[in-house]
């Protein structure tokens, strides 16, 4: 592979691991984080997963890769369609039964995540419109990236399909390692499913759909049920200190 293609898989491999973990650290460390801190995290994500993309796919275009190739293609409108959003309104299901189920156990007992999702997850009205953005640029960058981008080099060097998905779903694990081992765990199935999908309808479609379903539900039901238990909602906890 010519060593710009090794450059971007060092930076999905290496860098943004790294660079995601630092990030949470921070978060971590603080006692609380502000709305503008909270809205300042999802404008710099978002910004940086489309630079991201942008010279991802300029090199790609630069060594020939076709869409076809990137699985940005819709040889099937209606059945890429139809399997995107029943895939997305299962996933949205699923993923909002999880978050119920979490949200019964103890506070103390949820690990790491409780801590994420009081620090990362909207937490007021203000904040969800740009979050909601960033779950719909997650899915369409990300998705980019490890499936389209990284699997097709994969499949272009000659591997099995299934070492190609696998090899794409660690690198994608990695990249939400600041989530902590269990989050890897789990990112990495979710790119199993993922990858899957690319193989099996040659788009990126369903897997697009799949994704933004998991992270919109995170920031919509998330911080409903994974609120610590006796505290109550921003907008309510606003009003009784302007009272």
């Amino acid at each position: 592979m010519p060593w710009d293609i090794w450059l971007i898989f060092f930076v999905l491999g290496v860098i943004l691991p790294w660079r995601g973990q630092v990030r949470v650290k921070k978060l971590l460390a603080m006692p609380q984080v502000s709305t503008m801190e909270r809205l300042t995290l999802y404008a710099s994500t978002i910004a940086f997963q489309w630079f991201a993309v942008a010279v991802v796919a300029w090199r790609a275009w630069a060594h020939g890769f076709t869409a076809t190739q990137l699985a940005l293609t819709f040889q099937d409108r209606t059945r890429n369609l139809v399997v995107g959003i029943v895939g997305a309104a299962t996933i949205a299901i699923l993923q909002w039964l999880n978050l119920r189920r979490m949200g019964r156990i103890p506070p103390e007992a949820r690990g790491p995540l409780q801590a994420l999702a009081e620090r990362i997850l909207p937490q007021s009205t203000v904040e969800m419109l740009p979050y909601l953005a960033l779950a719909i640029t997650a899915g369409l960058c990300e998705e980019f990236l490890y499936r389209g981008f990284a699997m097709a080099v994969l499949l272009h060097v000659g591997l099995q399909a299934w070492a190609v998905v696998l090899l794409s779903s660690v690198l994608f694990g990695l990249a939400h390692s600041y989530q902590g081992r269990g989050g890897i765990l789990m990112t990495l199935l979710i790119g199993l499913v993922l990858g899957t999908s690319r193989i099996a309808y040659n788009s990126l479609v369903p897997a697009i759909f799949w994704h933004s379903a998991v992270d919109v539900v995170a920031g919509t039901a998330g911080p409903r049920f994974l609120r610590p238990r006796g505290a109550g909602s921003p907008e309510r906890e606003n009003a009784t200190s302007q009272s």
